[in-house]
């Protein structure tokens, strides 16, 4: 029960490793704002937390929209009290359109950043005042090894995403806010199904020291520690969750 007595909100709460983060969560104590563009599983994943007697709301949210993530943060406000917790999860992947950058289209491209690199910023516009008005919390941003290899405009929206969880622990620091972000990896959900093909996979596989695909309970074990007092001097950094797919010295 680490988190007994406080409040977590969960972007892109509705599925996938979201939602493992939501339910998690809720089972150490959090009550959790599933903040989810699809109001189906959003409203399934609050359902399913209250059914085992956890506390939560859905809200409809789109992080690329300043006035839908202050509203994020307003509902949480009037239904909790505030927040203490920011996990930024959500994004384009499991249904993106695959191009390369020199044929993706431009509004495409926009649209995709606006959720993927932008998206974390918006939500943590929407929630910052309230965790510093309760004295303090944590973020979690929503990386990938992706940011590391080269692949595209999903990778440069990750690597931006170490970029502003960078400035973001600087600025927040202060204010007794700590912000860290997670690099899964290959990791079995519904979307990475989608989007990469089996024989891709079983390449990447074969070349990780760790030779299987993560888990959400994986990513679940790194962002609850890193959002928890066990990591009070932790801040500024990226911790890959991957198998050991990334070596940096």
């Amino acid at each position: 029960m680490r988190f007994e007595n406080k409040v977590a909100v969960v972007t892109g709460g509705g599925q996938g490793i979201g939602e493992g983060y939501a339910k998690a969560l809720a089972r150490e104590g959090a009550a959790v704002v599933v903040a989810e563009i699809a109001a189906e599983q959003g409203e399934r994943v609050a359902r399913e937390i209250g059914a085992e007697g956890g506390r939560a709301i859905f809200v409809s949210t789109d992080v690329s929209s300043e006035p839908s993530t202050r509203a994020m943060g307003q509902a949480a406000r009037e239904e909790f009290g505030g927040v203490d917790y920011l996990i930024n999860n959500a994004a384009i992947y499991g249904n993106m359109e695959l191009h390369s950058l020199l044929t993706v289209p431009l509004d495409y491209y926009d649209k995709f950043m606006s959720v993927n690199q932008t998206g974390c910023l918006l939500a943590t516009r929407g929630v910052y005042e309230s965790m510093i008005a309760r004295g303090g919390g944590a973020i979690v941003n929503q990386s990938s090894s992706a940011a590391w290899m080269g692949v595209g405009y999903y990778g440069i929206a990750k690597l931006a995403m170490h970029a502003i969880t960078h400035s973001l622990a600087r600025e927040l620091g202060p204010k007794h806010i700590r912000v860290n972000a997670i690099a899964p990896g290959p990791t079995d959900t519904e979307a990475t199904r989608k989007v990469v093909p089996g024989f891709i996979r079983d390449q990447i596989l074969g070349g990780m020291p760790l030779s299987r695909m993560g888990e959400v309970g994986d990513m679940v074990h790194a962002c609850l520690f890193l959002l928890s007092d066990e990591a009070s001097w932790i801040t500024g950094q990226i911790l890959a969750v991957d198998g050991g797919q990334i070596m940096r010295a």
